[in-house]
């Protein structure tokens, strides 16, 4: 029984940082329905900016208010130079720009501070720790509680304020909100700084637990199953769904893998995902698309 809590805490705990991730996704998709491919280079920008700072001995905090600010200036400029010229093309379209777009920031971050893999040190240390029957990874259980308060307080920012309001108006008709004055290019503006500011704590936590590496820009390809399950436009799914996510993969693992080969982690959830979209497209918490014939 311990062994078993401990494979499904370890699970929740990973769960946590892909809602970290997959929340970037949930908040530019509520915000104007694209689909930004480019959230996983952000996230290895992010990390990639700031280690590179911290190694000419710039000091932690210094380098991660500047990272921030660079990654805000860049997610300002994708949404006002290249996304909103394109508002009202077609998802394909905009879809195609964010790969577009990942790839070009991607080269632009390997250009100008190289390709090599670098280490990333946030003071964490990856020790066991022992919680009642059971050990936890001090690692895993700082990173899942700074993810935990950081999904909890966007989720109270976008459902409790004015400015979560607006966001979720926008959401159901840009249109109507436009016609009671609330101004689209402010909202979405702020959502893409908040998205900014999302894969740069995404961005450092995977950083340091992986490393700093142009891989790490596919830690985006964990979200798609959490927003496959919890739904593309709801915060609360995206938590759930990670949850979902890294507790069955992890027991997956454990009681399947013997069974049928390891690696299962790495595939299980789409398989998963693949499941959801047979039985429930929009996922558990998703808006279900309501068409007038």
């Amino acid at each position: 029984m311990s062994f078993f809590l401990e494979t499904l805490v370890g699970g929740l705990l990973a769960g946590v940082m892909y809602s970290l991730v997959a929340l970037g996704f949930v908040l530019i998709y509520k915000a104007s329905r694209v689909f930004n491919f480019a959230q996983g280079s952000l996230l290895l920008f992010a990390a990639l900016a700031f280690v590179t700072l911290t190694e000419h001995g710039v000091n932690l905090w210094l380098a991660g208010l500047i990272t921030l600010a660079l990654l805000i200036l860049i997610a300002l400029a994708i949404e006002r130079a290249v996304l909103r010229p394109l508002t009202g093309r077609s998802d394909l379209t905009l879809f195609m720009a964010t790969l577009g777009l990942s790839y070009v920031i991607e080269g632009v971050a390997q250009t100008v501070m190289g390709s090599d893999v670098h280490a990333l040190d946030l003071g964490i240390p990856d020790v066991p720790m022992q919680v009642g029957p059971i050990q936890i990874s001090v690692f895993d259980l700082t990173a899942a509680a700074i993810s935990g308060v950081l999904v909890l307080a966007l989720s109270l920012l976008f459902s409790r304020t004015r400015l979560g309001v607006s966001l979720r108006a926008v959401a159901d008709d840009p249109l109507a909100a436009q016609s009671i004055g609330i101004k689209l290019d402010t909202v979405w503006s702020v959502v893409w700084a908040v998205a900014g500011f999302v894969g740069l704590v995404a961005g450092l936590l995977w950083g340091s637990r992986q490393g700093v590496q142009f891989s790490l820009s596919l830690v985006v390809l964990k979200a798609l199953p959490v927003l496959i399950i919890g739904g593309f436009t709801s915060i609360t799914g995206a938590i759930v769904g990670g949850l979902i996510v890294g507790a069955s993969e992890s027991l997956a693992e454990l009681y399947l893998g013997p069974l049928i080969g390891g690696g299962l982690s790495a595939w299980f959830a789409y398989v998963l995902a693949l499941a959801f979209l047979l039985v429930r497209p929009s996922g558990l918490f998703g808006e279900r698309a309501i068409e007038r014939v």
